[in-house]
């Protein structure tokens, strides 16, 4: 599941490419919304909420989708072939008379009135990357339950929204504790709500989600994806592990001494 700020990212070039505009061609290929015309309709603004995705529409309706682990959108100029994958896996089209968007495997598509987006959204805590963010509530949010691992509490989109499997990671390793120390037992939670503000805000326009500072492919993440390799702090091996129960279970990483149980 893509991290807070790709979804941004995200949201940022669908606004670019259709806000203010009227659509001249939509296509929700959906069985619910099939028959559904929005053409005429002006794109008002496409933004992100944590990880799903709110595309307002003149009119006082909301198209929500949601990427999860294998959606995306692709953004193409007016009459340019779209190349991001075979027709049957498009889910949803949104084109005006310069730019065209198109969703691919794309496991949420839902119209709502703008009105009523608190029942798609409204469970999310506090967006990491929203003009609302409010550090004090995320943060009594993730210390409601003292036993549960640090990773699973960052990753539950209710306490923060943004943190995926990514962040939760480098934030473990950070902190200097394992991923599944409970949260009772961390010390400085605050600290690591804002190192997560922090570091999605320097991310949001970029690729990568760069946690060391250093934007080179090779190097932007401490533990992450790097089972086996040496530690960048102290040179001991990554280890890695799952952590919650299937199909909720996360793969962690960790270094065993920079991180150490206790």
């Amino acid at each position: 599941m893509p991290e807070g700020d790709s979804v941004f990212r995200t949201a940022a070039q669908l606004h670019e490419a259709l806000a203010g505009d009227e659509l001249v061609h939509a296509d929700l290929r959906v069985p619910a919304l099939a028959t559904t015309d929005l053409t005429g309709r002006r794109v008002l603004e496409s933004v992100a909420r944590g990880k799903h995705l709110l595309t307002r529409l003149e009119g006082g309706l909301t198209l929500h989708t949601h990427l999860r682990m294998e959606g995306r959108w692709a953004v193409y100029r007016a009459g340019e072939r779209w190349s991001g994958g075979p027709a049957w896996q498009i889910r949803a089209v949104l084109g005006t008379a310069r730019s065209t968007a198109v969703g691919y495997r794309l496991p949420v598509v839902e119209l709502l009135a703008t009105a009523d987006e608190a029942g798609a959204v409204g469970h999310l805590g506090p967006d990491l990357l929203g003009p609302d963010w409010d550090a004090a509530e995320a943060l009594r949010r993730l210390s409601a339950d003292p036993s549960v691992p640090l990773a699973m509490a960052l990753l539950d989109q209710r306490n923060l929204a943004g943190v995926g499997n990514v962040y939760a990671n480098e934030l473990s390793f950070l902190a200097r504790v394992p991923p599944w120390r409970p949260t009772g037992e961390v010390p400085d939670l605050a600290k690591i709500v804002d190192t997560a503000h922090r570091l999605l805000t320097l991310n949001r326009l970029r690729h990568g989600h760069v946690t060391t500072g250093d934007t080179r492919a090779d190097r932007r993440n401490w533990v992450y994806g790097r089972a086996r390799q040496p530690c960048r702090r102290c040179g001991t091996r990554i280890l890695t592990s799952s952590l919650g129960t299937p199909p909720q279970d996360r793969v962690v990483y960790w270094c065993p001494k920079c991180q150490p149980e206790q």
